[in-house]
């Protein structure tokens, strides 16, 4: 395996993690199984919570397992050849940012916790069982998805942290939680005013085309 990572190794894995993240599994899944643009309703977002308030369960698991393994294969590859933890770091970032701000929706995106979960579960194993666990006893209890990934996403670099991961990897999720709770400041908004809206699953044929 190659160990020794320069510049360009950097900028390489940012851009194939950027690339792979960017992918709009969203919109491209709820367009090719329902024939609607998911930009169109609900909260406009294309992530997996908005299309299961739109089209329901089904279509919605099958967006967050895409939008969790691209960022796993960017990083699985650069961590294949390389076996670097600051170049999978990059790669990492780039994933995030990619689904953030995607190059095929005029950088443009959702918020990143699928990504960043699937990031999370091969990178950090642990942390990643630990904020889902707390992600998933908050949403039960209060049917707030933003509130759980909120919470989740601030607890991520103590958890790295607590785990003794690498001092980068500590770093990534610091990154990656900020801008987690950066995408969801709207949310945050309608938290605080009592208006965020409870999830509940959606029906496809009971939208206009």
């Amino acid at each position: 395996m190659l160990n020794e990572v320069g510049i360009w190794h950097y900028v390489l894995g940012f851009i194939l993690g950027h690339v792979c993240g960017s992918v709009p599994s969203g919109l491209w899944l709820v367009q090719a199984m329902h024939g609607i643009d998911i930009r169109n309703y609900g909260s406009k977002n294309i992530g997996t919570t908005n299309v299961f308030r739109t089209v329901g369960s089904s279509t919605a698991v099958m967006v967050l397992i895409c939008d969790m393994l691209k960022g796993i294969a960017a990083v699985a590859l650069v961590n294949y050849l390389f076996h670097n933890p600051e170049l999978n770091v990059i790669t990492a970032l780039g994933a995030l940012l990619g689904h953030n701000y995607s190059v095929f929706l005029g950088f443009k995106g959702g918020k990143g916790v699928a990504t960043g979960l699937g990031l999370l579960v091969f990178l950090m194993p642990k942390v990643a069982g630990t904020v889902f666990l707390v992600w998933l006893v908050l949403v039960l209890l209060t049917r707030y998805v933003s509130l759980g990934s909120i919470v989740a996403a601030i607890l991520t670099p103590i958890t790295a942290w607590y785990f003794a991961y690498p001092c980068s990897y500590v770093i990534l999720g610091a990154i990656a939680g900020f801008f987690v709770v950066l995408r969801h400041k709207e949310n945050i908004g309608r938290l605080l005013s009592g208006t965020e809206s409870k999830i509940k699953p959606g029906n496809a044929k009971n939208l206009p085309k």
